[in-house]
């Protein structure tokens, strides 16, 4: 069986910041696993793509079919942008995709940007939509970085991804749990849009804000966080549940991204106290909302360590570059301690 895999992994989140790509070089050791990012980059969606994904849940099955076929050929002619050149060709893709629907209740969940076309257009073989065995298998199909956070990262006691939604691992009786834990970037750039902004910078407008009691308690008293065991997060939980909170509030938006990040940090703070250990790494576009980042240090009870900002930005397609390797290695990349299915599997369809 191979040591070394290169790689490129592809990741695509729900705040649609844009396509991250991450050139990588994974090592196998009698120590473990190794990995060294060779290049990486986000490449944002045109003001078309990026506004079709935004209202991907209201289109037409024609039209949704359409957006996938669009977004992969675009994710290609980025990736072959993104190789021209190099000395080193990754061995395989292992492509994300961009979540539209996420309803592992229902039993279903759709990673778009089709992983047949992105082989067809750019020659090289690849991994894609990782989260459908595991819902089949009746678990949430997310998260699914914490077997990289186990294998990549697990000299931390507890690992922190700040995407569009927010998600913890860490190690508890000798095993990975992990679970969403409330939305993040996907609802501050919502307000910060209502302000003119595409996001708060450094979380500045929040800070001269004050907290809405009475939107702070309604947030904080939603069902999802009452919720134990294996859980997951989706836009349609956002717009159906979280965003009516935030428009129904007459609070001004300043007011209401304080008390966003109050509740952000509030819930942070109680996911990741009274875990095993010390330290928590922090990653996603999350942490580099500084305001955000003191609250949770003051709330919570961790030692917050922010990485370097390869790490910080590209942790994600890193670890499902990993992922990939692992599908292709016919080894299990899904853990039934994180999503509550009834085994653990080995996700991805792959195309040659």
């Amino acid at each position: 069986m191979k040591l070394s895999y290169y790689v490129l992994g592809t990741m695509s989140g729900t705040s649609l910041d844009g396509l991250d790509l991450a050139l990588c070089h994974f090592m196998e050791t009698d120590d473990g696993w190794n990995y060294t990012v060779l290049s990486a980059a986000t490449f944002p969606y045109d003001g078309d793509l990026r506004e079709r994904l935004a209202g991907a849940t209201g289109l037409s099955a024609y039209d949704f079919v359409r957006l996938d076929v669009d977004l992969a050929r675009s994710m290609a002619r980025t990736i072959n942008r993104f190789l021209s050149g190099r000395v080193v060709a990754p061995d395989f893709i292992a492509s994300h995709g961009h979540t539209i629907f996420h309803q592992p209740a229902a039993g279903l969940t759709s990673q778009i940007g089709s992983g047949a076309i992105l082989a067809a257009l750019t020659g090289i073989t690849t991994v894609c939509d990782f989260r459908t065995v595991d819902v089949a298998l009746g678990g949430q199909g997310a998260p699914l970085v914490p077997i990289g956070d186990e294998l990549l990262f697990g000299r931390y006691d507890a690992c922190l991804n700040l995407g569009g939604f927010s998600n913890i691992s860490f190690r508890k009786e000798g095993r990975r749990v992990a679970f969403d834990v409330s939305p993040c970037n996907m609802a501050l750039n919502y307000l910060a849009n209502r302000a003119g902004l595409p996001f708060d910078p450094d979380g500045g407008i929040a800070r001269k804000g004050t907290v809405d009691g009475t939107l702070l308690e309604r947030l904080n008293r939603l069902g999802f966080y009452r919720q134990t065991g294996a859980k997951s997060l989706g836009k349609e939980w956002f717009d159906a549940v979280f965003r009516p909170c935030l428009d129904e509030s007459a609070s001004s938006v300043e007011d209401k991204l304080r008390t966003l990040t109050e509740h952000i940090a509030l819930q942070l703070a109680a996911a990741s106290r009274g875990r095993d250990g010390e330290t928590m790494l922090v990653t996603g576009g999350g942490a580099r909302n500084v305001y955000l980042m003191e609250r949770l240090g003051k709330l919570g009870n961790k030692i917050i360590i922010i990485p370097d900002e390869q790490t910080i930005d590209f942790k994600e397609a890193i670890i499902f570059a990993f992922l990939g390797i692992i599908r292709m290695r016919g080894e299990i990349n899904c853990l039934q301690d994180v999503t509550g299915a009834c085994r653990n599997s080995c996700g991805g369809a792959v195309y040659l």
